[in-house]
């Protein structure tokens, strides 16, 4: 099947750290946006960050801003979510998605190949 693998997800006490990752299966990763997104219990997927693969730039949601870090492997096929700092609003599921359109934003009508996403959850 074509679409992200994600992992890494766990429980954590607020203040700790998480790293993600999401392989991608089936496809290649260059020259793609790959974004992860989180979506809390009870809520809408939203956006955290994206990257471009082939030139390495980056879009973060304000939220995300200072306590995240998205990068690339491209050798692995790979990308990862560093999360820092982590509160209880960041609990939730955390998915991988590609992008073909060439923008870097968040807009998850213009994503595809998502993966199955993996659980976070922080402990206050």
């Amino acid at each position: 099947e074509v679409q992200f693998v994600e992992s890494g997800g766990g429980l954590v006490q607020a203040g700790g750290s998480l790293r993600l990752s999401c392989v991608a299966s089936g496809f290649s990763i260059d020259d793609i946006i790959i974004a992860w997104f989180h979506q809390a219990p009870g809520k809408e997927r939203e956006g955290v960050s994206c990257i471009a693969s082939g030139d390495g730039k980056t879009y973060y949601a304000p939220p995300a801003k200072t306590r995240f870090t998205i990068s690339v492997d491209n050798a692995k096929n790979t990308a990862y979510l560093e999360m820092n700092d982590l509160t209880p609003d960041d609990t939730g599921m955390y998915y991988c998605a590609a992008s073909r359109a060439g923008i870097l934003w968040l807009g998850a009508a213009d994503y595809e190949n998502w993966g199955q996403g993996t659980q976070v959850t922080v402990n206050s």
